[in-house]
């Protein structure tokens, strides 16, 4: 069961989604894992989570929109030093 961004409930080779969908047992929170990509997500819901999960693959193949510069200050980064690299020369991720 999956809530696809494209509504078709299919991967995208045309076959079937492989999910995992259980509640947490600590939490109320729905877990959804697509078993193909790795990726997790949650939600108060299972169709929250599954929504989630569908927004989570969707930008981990890559969908998406840039950040604007507004929204790059809004999170103290600074437009002009925002290139992209390998996370290796970032000192950000040391």
């Amino acid at each position: 069961m999956s809530a696809d961004v494209d509504g078709s409930d299919k991967g995208d080779d045309g076959g079937p989604v492989n999910i995992t969908l259980k509640l947490g047992e600590e939490t109320d929170l729905w877990i959804a894992r697509d078993e193909d990509t790795g990726m997790t997500s949650q939600g108060p819901t299972r169709q929250a989570a599954l929504s989630n999960l569908d927004e989570a693959v969707a930008g981990y193949k890559g969908a998406g929109d840039a950040p604007t510069e507004a929204e790059l200050r809004e999170f103290g980064i600074d437009p002009d030093e925002n290139t992209a690299g390998d996370l290796e020369s970032s000192d950000v991720f040391q």
